[in-house]
């Protein structure tokens, strides 16, 4: 798996994956809305960890800065 995610991307990822937990934790968001919101949450928050995006591979698109050698 080559990384396809820059910082930011990562970092927004995390913080949209906290504010999942917490609208369900909370009890703002229940139900099966409130399951559904917080498994998405773990997925997103898997893939700002390693760095890779399934679907940004399916379609072509890399928000990792090139490195320059």
């Amino acid at each position: 798996m080559k990384k396809n995610m820059g910082s930011a991307d990562r970092i927004i990822r995390i913080l949209v994956a906290v504010v999942f937990a917490v609208l369900y934790y909370t009890n703002v968001v229940s139900g099966t809305l409130g399951i559904v919101l917080l498994v998405l949450g773990g997925v997103v928050l898997l893939t700002s960890l390693v760095s890779f995006c399934p679907l940004y591979t399916l379609v072509g698109a890399s928000t990792c800065p090139v490195e320059k050698k």
